[in-house]
Formats: structure tokens, sequence, C-alpha cells
């Protein structure tokens, strides 16, 4: 047993990654702001469990993080705490510098400070694992992937302050020494994804008989990993990554986002009739682009395949299928504002 530091573990993929921390018999620290899209709910598994410990802080605030890497001892560090959402960032930025940047530049200070105490034979072990996401390198065309040495060409205030912080664990790891290993995902999707974001939009909105909001001409293409392959991915570059290392975490299930929203719509007239007698991708509606739209995303993970034996294990169908059944089975998930918030890839 290990004692696994979480950073953002009430969020999305952080909360997946303390469930499944927790289920393969790990002390899990879960250390969580709490802001809007943190959800305690969706940890209460692992809160049951005498292995789970939550602190409430925020990850710009040292004092308190080095009084909990004091107090817990972490054998490793998941970095997951982020502004993560495109169009908010482009309504407020300052909020993802403050979190994406200071944030992660206080934590890399305090991890650091508390590996360089630590004894030999637990020095040599730790590892800090920096999650982050394709959106760094830029926008792709029609054709090609992103690699672990593609050049960063953020275009949006959300990527270009997660390429900020990805170059700030880098440096702590060649000037420092501190063990960071780096990690970039493509869109992920699966159960308890706050309601901004585009499958559970268009989900929520769909069965609430709204517009189905759509950018542009919805030909911008993403690569969508199912949830848990993804962590899958995480727990492998924490256990098996080499310190100073990046591995692309993708899952080769390129879409546009309007194939996309259909596949949705298809999923749901099959699991939950429309009421209204209408197929469900007539509520479809293309609307203003959004500002800096990236037009592809796709990563190659054949490093992450060679070096960690990881591999996305779900179909892009199958995951839909169940992601699209979950929140038919939890309606209390959207807030009555939530659900009509933009939410798109």
């Amino acid at each position: 047993m290990k004692t696994i530091l979480v950073t953002g573990g009430a969020g999305f993929i952080g909360s997946a990654v303390v469930r499944r921390l927790v289920r393969e018999g790990h002390s899990v620290v879960n250390v969580d702001k709490l802001t809007y899209a943190g959800n305690v709910n969706a940890v209460a598994e692992a809160a049951q469990n005498p292995l789970y410990h939550f602190e409430q802080a925020d990850i710009c605030d040292g004092k308190a993080l080095q009084r909990i890497f004091e107090h817990h001892r972490p054998q490793g560090v998941m970095h997951l705490a982020a502004e993560s959402h495109v169009d908010r960032s482009i309504d407020s930025p300052a909020d993802f510098v403050e979190t994406n940047l200071v944030g992660t530049y206080t934590l890399l200070e305090v991890a650091r400070r508390y590996w360089e105490a630590l004894p030999q034979n637990r020095k040599s072990a730790f590892r800090l694992l920096h999650v982050s996401t394709d959106e760094v390198y830029g926008s792709l065309g029609a054709e090609g992937k992103f690699g672990e040495d593609s050049p960063y060409r953020p275009n949006s205030p959300y990527s270009a302050s997660k390429a900020g912080s990805d170059h700030l664990a880098r440096a702590w790891h060649h000037t420092f020494g501190l063990p960071v290993i780096i990690t970039n995902c493509s869109n992920n999707y699966g159960p308890w994804q706050y309601p901004e974001k585009l499958i559970p939009v268009t989900i929520y909105n769909a069965l609430a008989g709204g517009a189905l909001p759509v950018y542009g001409d919805g030909r911008n293409v993403r690569e969508w990993i199912y949830v848990e392959d993804h962590v899958d991915g995480l727990l492998k570059a924490l256990r098996l990554g080499l310190p100073g290392e990046v591995y692309n975490l993708g899952s080769e299930a390129e879409v546009s986002n309007l194939n996309l929203v259909q596949q949705i719509c298809s999923i749901l007239d099959t699991l939950h009739p429309n009421p209204r007698h209408k197929p469900y991708a007539s509520q479809i509606a293309f609307v203003k682009d959004r500002p800096g739209h990236d037009f592809r995303y796709a990563i190659d993970s054949g490093k992450a395949q060679r070096e960690l034996g990881y591999k996305a294990a779900t179909p892009l169908s199958k995951g839909l299928t169940q992601t699209v059944q979950w929140f038919l089975d939890h309606p209390e998930h959207a807030s009555d504002d939530a659900a009509k918030r933009r939410g798109l890839a």
C-alpha cells in the first residue's frame, strides 16, 4: 500500500482516480478546493473507506499544502487540479492563470522541499505525475497526430495555461531533479462529468427538449477517451513512467463534433425514446463558432503502449452508451442552470 496525494480529486477525472486507487488498496489524500466543478458525491464510494482522507485546500495555498504533505507523507502525487473548460477561459482567463500556473508552481515547490528532505530510499521512490491535455499542442489539419515531441502551440487561454504548467513541471525536473512525469490526454468522457461539457450538455438538453448547440458547422474533430481508460494510463505512468518523460494517452477514437452529437442522439432514441415522438437529432442547432476554435486533435499513444503497456480498451460506441445510461440514471447530477450552460468541445 502506498499513500498517494491526488489534487483535484473531487473533479471528474480526479474522482475516477481516487475511486480506483482506494479500490486497489492505496491510502489516498484528496486535496480539492471544491470549486463549482468539485463534487463530493463523486467520491462517496471511496469516502466510506478508512484509506480515504479529504483535505479541502487551494493548491495556490503553499502553507496548507506544506501541512498536508508533512501530515500525510505521500509517496506519490497525481496532480489533476485545474480549471479546464475552454469557454470559461475565454470569459475569465485570470482564473486559469491563477489555478493552472500559480497553483502548479506552488505544488511543485512544496513537493520539491518535501522530496528533498525524504530519506534516500523514499526519495528515490517518490513520483509526481502532472496531468495535462493534448490542447497544448494546438490544432491539426485533416491528417497527422500529436506526438510527445510536437511543438507547443496553445490557442486558448485554457490551453496556454496548461502549456505553461507543463513547462513548469518539466523545469522543476530538469533544474531541481524533482521526479516529475507528464501525461497529455485527449478529450475525456464518462460518468460524473460536469454538466457544462459537450456530452452531458447534449444529453441533458436533449432530455429537456432544448436545443443541442454545435459550434460552427460541426466539422471540428476530437479524439475521445473513456475516463476509466485514461485512469488506467495515469496509474501505469505513475508506476512505470520514467522521471522527465512525457506520455501521450489517447484512444484513436476520432469523431467530428456533429457526428458525436448525432451518435448520442441515436443512443437516446434507443434507451429513452423522445416523448415528443421526434428523433433527438431534430434538436441540433448550429451556433456561432467559438473564438480561436481548434480544428482537430489526435494523439499518437505509441510511446505509452511500448513503454507502459497502455492501450485504451473501451470503444467509443460502448463508452457513449454506458455514459448516456449513467446520466439517464442520475438526472440529479445536472442543476437547473448547469444544463443550460454552453458546453462544446
